[in-house]
């Protein structure tokens, strides 16, 4: 199995950790926050690492249904992190209101974030050299 599915795999798990642990705000804050900086590094990585050039022009997959499905995928979770991200300070700040739109986003995050990782182990290449 590929090193990077193996790193989404396990930040998933960490990330469903973190959302039973939301009653422990030094445990759940960190961790949540460590998965949303690494999924906004993941992109970063796959550029530095990943002959796109050939996979999406040479291959012609940039007209691939499932390429397109897991970037509307990638930029759906990023928005819900923000969104995440903005009702988490509300609460910060004491504004209890937000409680319910940041559990329900958590939730779509969870689902999202599982859809973004089958998608994204759907597209793997495999390995050519044997």
């Amino acid at each position: 199995m590929e090193t990077s599915l193996i790193v989404a795999i396990g930040s998933y798990f960490v990330m469903l950790f973190a959302y039973y642990m939301k009653q422990w705000r030094f445990v759940h804050m960190p961790l949540m926050a460590a998965v949303i900086m690494l999924d906004m590094m993941f992109p970063i990585y796959l550029i530095l690492n990943r002959d796109w050039y050939k996979r999406l022009i040479e291959q012609e997959e940039i007209f691939s249904f499932m390429i397109w499905m897991h970037l509307i995928l990638i930029i759906t979770l990023y928005a819900l992190y923000v969104l995440q991200i903005s009702t988490a300070r509300k609460m910060l700040q004491g504004d209890m209101t937000a409680k319910n739109g940041h559990r329900s986003q958590g939730i779509g995050i969870l689902v999202v974030r599982g859809l973004v990782v089958l998608s994204a182990a759907l597209l793997i290449e495999p390995d050519k050299h044997g």
